[in-house]
């Protein structure tokens, strides 16, 4: 095959350092512009994101040429960089070290959008860590709980 094709669906999870609550509201627009910019830049089309005080969820189309990995830390490398700026008093922001990533199939693509989109009601009847877990759990993902969180 002369040409290489891939089309690989990630839902993307990763949290503030010590899950703190920094993702202000007042932002919130601003910074899944910048996130979507990133994302753009690195040439994996986001289909969806949202974002809570102290968690971003991005559902995206996993580049053919540029491994997770990569992808994830220039996304934290730059909004990091950027929520610093956005807000003085967040000089001290941190990314957790670790994320999530999880395949996404295109008969659960829309079910994965909507569940994205309601993060916030979503949250009133469970907390990041909980939903956290029932994502690995879902994935059957074996993890220490000692170094999941920091």
């Amino acid at each position: 095959m002369a040409h290489s094709l891939s089309k690989l669906y990630v839902h993307l999870i990763f949290s503030t350092k010590y899950r703190l609550p920094l993702l202000l509201d007042s932002f919130r627009s601003r910074f899944h512009d910048y996130l979507g910019g990133i994302l753009r830049e690195l040439e994996v089309p986001a289909i969806e994101m949202n974002s809570e005080p102290d968690h971003v969820h991005i559902l995206f189309v996993q580049s053919r040429t540029m491994c997770l990995a990569e992808i994830v830390q220039e996304v934290k490398r730059s909004s990091s960089i950027w929520l610093k700026k956005v807000d003085s008093s967040l000089e001290n922001f941190y990314w957790q070290k670790g994320y999530g990533a999880f395949s996404v199939s295109e008969s659960f693509l829309e079910q994965i959008q909507i569940y994205i989109r309601n993060q916030r009601e979503h949250h009133r009847k469970i907390s990041y860590q909980e939903e956290y877990r029932d994502w690995l759990h879902q994935y059957r993902i074996e993890y220490d709980e000692r170094y999941v969180w920091e």
